[in-house]
């Protein structure tokens, strides 16, 4: 089981999806695309203290994080 995690002001929220099913993976894109798009930056868990910036969906990650850009003040 996938899971893609968003950061945001009130924690995190979880998202979990069946790599092997496609329409999951349609779904799993569209929420890629969107928090994209949104100006999130994504990242994939290569391995231990391993994070790999990526700019387009990765079927085949196992753990996709969100984070929203920093805002100063």
């Amino acid at each position: 089981m996938a899971m893609q995690i968003v950061m945001d002001h009130t924690g995190d929220s979880r998202h979990f999806f069946d790599n092997s099913s496609a329409n999951a993976l349609v779904e799993a894109e569209r929420l890629f695309l969107e928090f994209t798009q949104k100006g999130y930056t994504a990242a994939v868990r290569r391995g231990p203290g391993e994070v790999t910036r990526i700019t387009t969906f990765d079927p085949t990650a196992e753990e996709t994080l969100f984070f929203p850009r920093l805002v100063g003040g």
